[in-house]
């Protein structure tokens, strides 16, 4: 006799694993089938020891685990708790059909107590679509009872388990977290001088744009970068759980919190691509698809290997990675803003006589060379950050706040959700192409034909020509203009042509 009954595995999309139990005459054995790996394997000896220390005898018979589909590997300490439950369910000690309708996951430990483990929210969207109860560790209740209209048990030990499905002491649903409080953001009028690249950063945060800032050591790159949470507005509800999903599974959501601040991601420039991309023995998520709906900066773009910055190529363009290793292929959601910075050359003081190498310009040209030319089109916006003057370091801080910025672009954004509510799969102005874009981003007549001409002065690329449109139109929400005009492409144009 058999049970079957479901469990999340992993990726974004919860994968149904069915977890079956047999028990046969035989000499007594604990096999587990299925593509297991040792982790998986492993799970026999845990259960075997936690039903020990609840003082329930083990089957004197031949004991088969089946995980099925088989060809789909499996790993880590997931398939403890339905494995257990399989088991119990064999031997009578828990009903059948009571636990026929439950999704299940979780680790035990040797005494029976369930121990915490990654992706427990995608498994409750895989519950609540398929309209079971997911049961789970108590410390992944929280982050599971997210999900809407999901009915979640947290359990602490087996033993609850057991208890609860007796009727003995029933486990109360689970409710969601706190919302994480969010950090204290840094203040955008700490940055002395930088009045252009302050703007331009307004505009990326606008309109969700790429940007790339170019400029010699301490003129403020990286503090403007750092600055960029505290004018981003925060996430919405649809967009929380979607990046709450990926960081569940990489295990990085804290205690059941959900926090409705944008990621602001920053890897070293010694990152692997697989750190950057996602990978690994079990293809996790990596950097993109943590900074999903967020910020993923890039200090030091030179520095990163050729290979780590060409595959940021099609996940800017599509908006999604494909992971894909011999035991798993897994796709992940990476929209994010991409913020980079440079020095112009090696030693940084390409544009200073008195400070620059014998080399100039030669090592500029090498150094920026690292960055291809397909990967610096897709910045929508290229500042030039010179180097401040003493004098406006020593002058009392000025200009507008974060507050008052982020205000702004709060506004702009406001005005493109309205304007995309009809617009599938189009959330910003960074997002549109085709028809969408000449019926929303389409300049007037004086506009399109500076444009025109820039284009072809500068010899812009397809895809650079379209970016200055939406850029523009990005200016143009922050000038609560309806149409794009002239002086809107103008701007756009300079970010474009400029560094």
């Amino acid at each position: 006799m058999s049970l079957t009954y479901s469990v999340a595995f992993r990726g974004v999309e919860a994968c149904p694993v069915e977890v079956q139990c047999a028990l046969a005459p035989g000499l007594p054995g604990f096999s587990i089938v299925g593509l297991p790996d040792k982790a998986v394997s492993e799970a026999k000896e845990r259960v075997r020891a936690a039903l020990a220390s609840m003082a329930i005898a083990f089957p004197s018979k031949k004991v088969t685990i089946n995980l099925s589909p088989a060809d789909l590997p499996k790993e880590g300490g997931h398939f403890d708790l339905p494995i257990a439950l399989a088991l119990l369910a064999e031997l009578s000690i828990i009903p059948h059909d009571v636990i026929l309708s439950v999704v299940s996951l979780g680790e035990l430990s040797l005494d029976g107590k369930l121990v915490p483990v990654t992706g427990a929210l995608p498994a409750a969207m895989t519950a609540a679509e398929e309209e079971n109860i997911l049961l789970c560790p108590a410390e992944c209740g929280k982050e599971a009872a997210w999900v809407s209209g999901a009915r979640v048990i947290a359990a602490r030990s087996l033993g609850d388990v057991v208890r609860h499905f007796t009727g003995q002491n029933l486990i109360t649903d689970s409710h969601p977290g706190e919302v994480i409080t969010p950090e204290k953001t840094l203040e955008l009028r700490d940055v002395r001088g930088q009045e252009r690249a302050k703007r331009a950063l307004e505009i990326a945060a606008a309109g969700r744009h790429h940007m790339l800032m170019v400029g010699p050591p301490g003129s403020g790159k990286s503090m403007l970068s750092r600055r960029l949470p505290g004018i981003l507005p925060p996430l919405s509800a649809q967009e929380a759980l979607e990046t709450s999903i990926i960081h569940s599974i990489a295990g990085l959501l804290d205690e059941g919190g959900i926090s409705r601040q944008r990621p602001f991601r920053d890897p070293h420039h010694t990152s692997s691509t697989a750190a950057i991309i996602g990978g690994g023995r079990l293809a996790k998520p990596g950097e993109v698809s943590l900074a999903h709906n967020g910020v993923l900066f890039m200090d030091e773009l030179p520095e990163f290997p050729r290979n780590v910055l060409e595959t940021l190529r099609q996940p800017l363009e599509t908006g999604n990675i494909m992971v894909s290793r011999a035991n798993a292929h897994v796709k992940y959601p990476c929209k994010f803003m991409l913020i980079a910075a440079a020095n112009p050359c090696k030693c940084g003081y390409m544009t200073d006589a008195e400070r620059a190498c014998a080399r100039v310009p030669t090592c500029g040209e090498d150094y920026m060379g690292r960055i291809s030319g397909p990967l610096l089109d897709r910045f929508d916006l290229r500042v030039d950050v010179p180097p401040v003057s003493y004098e406006d370091l020593d002058l009392p801080a000025n200009g507008d706040t974060s507050e008052t910025v982020a205000q702004r672009v709060a506004g702009a954004c406001e005005r493109q959700s309205a304007r995309f509510a009809t617009h599938d799969g189009i959330r910003s102005n960074a997002d549109i192409e085709g028809e969408a874009l000449e019926e929303i981003a389409a300049p007037d007549a004086e506009g399109r034909d500076l444009l025109l001409r820039a284009a072809e002065k500068f010899r812009m690329s397809a895809r650079g020509y379209h970016r200055v449109m939406r850029v523009a139109r990005t200016i143009a929400d922050l000038d609560h203009s309806e149409g794009v005009r002239k002086p809107h492409v103008a701007e756009a144009i300079s970010y474009r042509i400029n560094a």
